[in-house]
């Protein structure tokens, strides 16, 4: 873990805190001081951590930074015969990544990444196992929240066809890439699980997870 992803997940840690505190103290004007103090710490960090500003962040103070627990994520590691795995050019920042995005409530994991390949990408597209559930703070993330990242193994469906993708607008292009000739401009959150994708798919290892 670098110096920047330690901060980050110190930073977690403090807003984590100050959120139950915040929580629980409602009716104790002092610790509610207190705790808001924490958080405006955490934020800092996070700003710190992130490179970001703590004007982008200030907003975001009493609805996503006001979560206790890590968001939950996942990521569609689809895979076709020749063993290609599909990926994106995010639209936001310009690199590849492995199609995915917040899982919602009342889906499970599985269902979740099929979902959002299907959107991004337009693909069909079936789970066929778990490459592995990644903490993100250990994992290059730059995200402002804290992530456990679900990454399934899938492959894509002849049919039906490919459709147009619903969320177009997030992704610049996509292609498929055999593990020698993956883009160099890979999202850092992305580049070090990629290689285990590859090597849980070619079977040389079981799914990966943090511990």
């Amino acid at each position: 873990m670098n110096p920047a992803q330690q901060i980050a997940l110190w930073a977690d840690q403090l807003r984590a805190m100050a959120a139950h505190g915040l929580r629980f103290s409602h009716d104790d004007i002092y610790n509610q001081e207190r705790y808001t103090a924490i958080q405006t710490i955490a934020l800092e960090m996070l700003a710190l951590a992130s490179g970001d500003t703590l004007e982008n962040i200030e907003p975001l103070r009493n609805t996503v930074l006001a979560q206790i627990t890590p968001f939950a994520v996942g990521d569609a590691a689809i895979m076709d015969d020749a063993g290609r795995l599909l990926l994106i050019r995010r639209a936001d920042n310009d690199l590849w990544a492995m199609p995915g995005g917040v899982l919602e409530v009342g889906e499970t994991a599985a269902a979740g990444v099929v979902r959002e390949a299907l959107e991004e990408t337009g693909v069909h597209c079936e789970v066929t196992g778990l490459a592995g559930v990644f903490d993100s703070r250990h994992w290059g993330g730059r995200s402002r929240h804290h992530l456990y990242q679900f990454v399934f193994l899938c492959r894509p469906l002849a049919k039906p066809p490919v459709t147009p993708p619903t969320h177009a607008h997030e992704v610049r292009e996509q292609a498929w890439f055999a593990e020698p000739e993956l883009p160099p401009d890979i999202d850092p959150n992305h580049m070090g699980r990629i290689p285990v994708v590859f090597q849980v798919w070619r079977g040389e290892r079981t799914a990966y997870f943090d511990n």
